[in-house]
């Protein structure tokens, strides 16, 4: 029987672009497939922030931020928290992802034309000891342009391919079988689906036009994770992390729906870690939504007061930006869905940024007027509206009319008037010092001696109080689906493995599971970033776009060599 291609791609995310571009480059034949209509090349990276983990960068130095593989190692261990047998191959991918953070990484992009912005963000800044979960030090590089600017140089490679003849782009082929032959898995079936103009984002027709076929020597899958699928999301959750929420939002599209992760485990694959997920706490309804339940996240500087559903605030250190999943967790177990955020005006014109690439049109469009404006008075644009429209937005002038409308808003008595002034005057007579046992206060006056926090992330310290701070600004924060950790287990030659039995009882972090499944190859969120984990439980940040690039340049390459 003849091959199609040398190889296929099932999906053309950010990864998938990233194995095609170096299938190219070694000169072999590829068929890129994607449910997905040709507008929404690139996935979800194209909706991203951009956001890069790098070390010890250059933009790190110039900024007196004193970096080292050595540090960014021990943060990654603190975080992931490997403990399982089947943690083996995601620390080996661990290991690989850090020496390619602070080696090749960055010098590999600028090669290819992408460019970051000068000022590193601090993100995940745990707030536990030495050992445990966080960066130490910012890490947080934005890319020039946001997520379309790191998607456009591989689209450039793939269309290249494409118009040499080494690549057919075939939009609208879903995927619904694996097959193999003498042992390999070499044959893709699926669904061809009428075609469809709907822009960007927005959920295509699932109509059915007809069916296809294809053969290659390899396949490798990228079709990305499970966070537009709220029903296997809740299925999937961690019992660490409490009881599922009722209620969610969507941080990525409809179509992320983790089916193609069910056929490849039909076809034999290993899927590992399930239940290791990330998802966000600060997630606001999208006033101009463009999937079902869009929502969006809120990257806030360490000022505003957090609290739970009842007006108490969060404990320590469960501060804005400082521990995702460990503000999961307490939100979960305080049998509501939902926390606020309580700040001023001031605040949020230094502090709030909204996370994706459509709410930082300047950042996307690389306008550096535009950028500079962002230090004039007043709250960014894209803030502004959702201050106007956002339904989770309240905003008042005194204490009295803020408590009233965020209980009318979540339909509920649940915050006293006079439990919450007495937080908030507590924690106004602790800015009035130079002393105090708020560590809240401690962490934003922390914030404030690195000099990118302090020029356009962190407000100088005063009293919510102040009338003139104010108004007042109340954020209902809702809980939004992301990224799935975990995914097919894989080898560091991006080959999935097969589920050969019970993992060994001797070692801990050693698997005997089945050996690679010859001719399958995942990358990206469906490989849990590589390995089936490489975040173990929670992630630094950073790390998602760089985990595509990094596994599908990885899967690309070792197919390329696999394929005669």
């Amino acid at each position: 029987m003849a091959y199609d291609a040398d190889v296929i791609v099932i999906g053309a995310g950010l990864a998938g672009l990233a194995a095609t571009a170096e299938l190219v480059d070694a000169g072999r034949k590829v068929i890129l497939l994607d449910q997905e209509p040709e507008q929404s090349l690139g996935g979800q990276a194209h909706w991203s922030f951009g956001g890069l983990f790098l070390v010890n960068s250059p933009e790190q130095r110039r900024l007196r931020i004193r970096d080292s593989h050595a540090l960014a190692w021990q943060d990654w261990l603190g975080t992931a928290g490997f403990d399982r047998p089947e943690d083996h191959w995601p620390r080996k991918w661990a290991e690989a992802y850090v020496d390619f953070a602070a080696g090749e990484k960055r010098s590999w992009l600028h090669r290819q034309g992408v460019r970051l912005f000068p000022v590193v963000g601090w993100a995940e800044r745990g707030g536990y000891d030495a050992t445990g979960h966080g960066n130490s030090v910012p890490r947080f590089h934005i890319t020039w342009g946001t997520g379309p600017g790191l998607v456009a140089p591989f689209a450039r490679r793939v269309r290249a391919g494409a118009a040499r003849g080494l690549v057919e782009l075939r939009f609208r082929h879903r995927v619904t079988g694996l097959a193999r032959s003498a042992g390999s898995v070499d044959t893709v079936s699926g669904e061809i689906l009428e075609p469809s103009d709907v822009e960007r984002g927005r959920p295509s027709s699932r109509e059915v036009a007809g069916a296809f076929e294809l053969r290659a020597q390899a396949v490798i899958v990228t079709s990305g994770g499970i966070g537009g699928n709220h029903e296997l999301v809740r299925a999937n959750w961690p019992e660490r992390l409490g009881t599922p929420p009722r209620r969610m939002l969507s941080g990525v599209p409809a179509h992320v729906d983790g089916k193609m992760l069910g056929i490849a485990e039909a076809a034999g694959g290993r899927i590992i870690n399930r239940d290791r997920m990330w998802h966000y706490t600060e997630g606001i309804d999208n006033w101009n939504p463009i999937w079902p339940l869009h929502g969006i996240r809120i990257l806030s500087g360490p000022s505003p007061l957090w609290l739970d559903a009842r007006g108490k605030r969060l404990p320590v250190p469960l501060f804005p930006g400082f521990d995702t999943l460990g503000t999961l967790e307490h939100i979960m177990r305080t049998g509501h869905d939902h926390t606020w955020f309580v700040l001023t005006q001031k605040i949020i014109e230094k502090e709030f940024t909204l996370s994706g690439s459509e709410q930082n049109p300047d950042l996307t469009g690389k306008s550096i007027r535009e950028v500079l404006g962002r230090a004039r008075a007043g709250a960014p644009g894209p803030v502004r509206a959702f201050m106007e429209h956002g339904a989770d937005f309240i905003v008042e002038r005194s204490l009295t009319d803020l408590v009233r409308r965020m209980n009318e808003l979540t339909g509920e008595p649940l915050i006293a008037e006079d439990a919450l002034r007495g937080e908030i005057v507590a924690r106004d007579r602790e800015i009035a010092h130079s002393f105090t046992k708020d560590l809240q206060v401690t962490a934003i006056r922390g914030a404030r001696k690195y000099l990118g926090d302090r020029l356009i992330r962190t407000a100088a310290p005063h009293r919510i109080l102040d009338p003139k701070a104010g108004p007042l600004i109340a954020v209902r924060l809702n809980i939004l689906t992301r990224k799935t950790l975990g995914g097919l287990e894989t080898d560091l030659s991006s080959r999935v493995l097969a589920d050969g039995g019970a993992p060994s009882p001797s070692s801990r972090l050693r698997s005997s599971r089945g050996g690679p499944i010859p001719g399958l190859y995942a990358a990206g969120e469906a490989a849990g970033f590589g390995g089936g984990g490489v975040h173990g439980y929670r992630s630094l940040e950073g790390t998602f776009l760089g985990g595509c690039l990094f596994s599908g340049r990885t899967a690309g390459r070792a197919a390329a060599r696999a394929v005669s």
